[in-house]
């Protein structure tokens, strides 16, 4: 845009921008040619200007050459090129200047007032000059024909000469406004798919990390408690060996069956990765094969992608997973390794959906293994409750007995966070810390929402 308000097109990618005010150079180039053509026509219709009005025929031909070389400028100033082209009317001269001057002040963003007043203005003077030709007495003195067709004449060479360049380049100006603003769009959209992407990128990487921490937290729940067992056992086994051949026995068969256990929870574990692997390859080789993101069919999504592809993983997880009618054989295999655990259960015992259940078993799981880590031998009470919508869970234990030594169990510091993030990602809630007595109590509330 420049100062007159010309719509000054600018070079496209890979284009070389024209000198001066010209977006390309063929823009120059046309525009040079146009004014040597239009110099030539008022130079050579200056001569008889000259000889009529008397002034020497240089001075005429000289005011042709500049008169008509102004439509070098008629991207820039092409107010100023309609005002020459009127003012060089009365001479007789200009038909190109004036001409290609309509034409681009009507295709610029010109004020459409402006427009219609110069193009008037220009046809008033065609108009005066063509019927002060024709009328009798003129220099056309012997055209025939009464006063209303001399004026009838006149005023159809006027609109000749001006109505057309005028209608064509307000068409000229549309379309280009028309295809800037398109184009404008086009690059609006394009930046707006970028940041989509970039969004999209940014989720994908979110759900990766969801993903791994996941995992993580259901490697410490199946492997922490499993471990923490068998090293009780262990050390059971180590101290009885010699005076209790039997319970040695017995000891050991309970460090290979949770042995196997845990490889079996492992293996089941690993199975469901390598499926949600499979899963992934074949959602990415679909994504290939269907091309670029698609609006109507969501075949091309990678928000749904991700989002469908986590649903199902997680409710693959839960279908999986532990149920809460395994606790009592969860607290029995405590009770075996010595420890002293109360179970109880209040309310209508139902089914809940698998998130629920498998989130409740973990917290009781982890609570256990947190007691042999950390408070060996101490009396602890499992209580599940049944509340309608909701369904609770607490583990409690006193404290550890004097001279008990802690289990010298490694701890990552990742339990109780872990029980947190299960539960809190149902909705539910999580309180954990010791009591007044120097136990430790672990509390969660876990909402049924099929439920409401």
């Amino acid at each position: 845009m420049t100062e007159s308000g010309v719509d000054v097109r600018v070079a496209g990618k890979g284009r070389r921008a024209g000198p001066l005010w010209w977006g390309r150079p063929r823009s120059a180039v046309l525009d040079v040619a146009l004014a040597v053509a239009s110099a030539a026509e008022c130079a050579a219709q200056g001569v008889p200007f000259a000889r009529e009005t008397g002034v020497p025929v240089l001075l005429g031909v000289l005011l042709g050459v500049v008169a008509g070389s102004t439509v070098v400028l008629r991207r820039r100033y092409p107010i100023a090129v309609v005002l020459v082209a009127i003012a060089v009317t009365p001479a007789q001269m200009g038909f190109v200047l004036g001409t290609v001057g309509l034409y681009t002040l009507a295709a610029s963003d010109v004020p459409r007032r402006i427009i219609v007043l110069l193009s008037g203005m220009q046809a008033v003077g065609i108009f005066v000059v063509s019927y002060v030709l024709f009328r009798p007495g003129g220099v056309e003195a012997d055209m025939p024909g009464p006063r209303w067709f001399l004026l009838l004449m006149a005023a159809l060479l006027s609109l000749v000469a001006t109505v057309p360049p005028v209608l064509f380049g307000l068409y000229v100006g549309a379309r280009r406004r028309l295809v800037d603003a398109l184009r404008e769009r086009a690059d609006g959209l394009e930046r707006e798919l970028s940041l989509l992407a970039e969004r999209a990128e940014e989720r994908a990487e979110w759900a990766r990390n969801e993903e791994r921490t996941r995992i993580a937290r259901e490697m410490h729940d199946v492997v922490a408690h499993r471990v923490s067992l068998m090293v009780v056992h262990a050390a059971a086994l180590q101290a009885v060996a010699l005076k209790d051949p039997a319970k040695a026995s017995r000891n050991a068969a309970l460090v290979g069956d949770m042995g196997r256990q845990a490889l079996s929870e492992l293996r089941t574990m690993l199975g469901v990765l390598r499926s949600h692997e499979v899963s992934a390859e074949g959602s990415r080789a679909a994504s290939g094969a269907s091309g670029p993101e698609r609006d109507g069919d969501g075949g091309g999504r990678p928000l749904e992608k991700v989002a469908l592809f986590a649903a199902a993983a997680a409710e693959r997880d839960a279908a999986s997973g532990p149920r809460l009618g395994e606790l009592e054989q969860l607290v029995g295999q405590s009770r075996a390794a010595g420890m002293v655990v109360e179970l109880s259960v209040e309310g209508v015992a139902r089914p809940y959906p698998a998130a629920v259940e498998q989130t409740a078993f973990r917290v009781v799981q982890e609570a256990l293994t947190n007691v042999h880590k950390h408070a060996a031998g101490a009396r602890t009470r499992v209580r599940l409750a049944h509340r309608g919508a909701e369904v609770a869970v607490q583990v409690e234990n006193e404290a550890a007995a004097a001279g008990v030594a802690d289990a010298g169990l490694p701890s990552g510091g990742n339990g109780l966070v872990g029980m947190r993030e299960r539960v809190t990602a149902l909705g539910g809630g999580f309180v954990s810390g010791p009591t007044a007595a120097g136990g430790f109590r672990v509390s969660a509330v876990i909402p049924d929402r099929s439920a409401r």
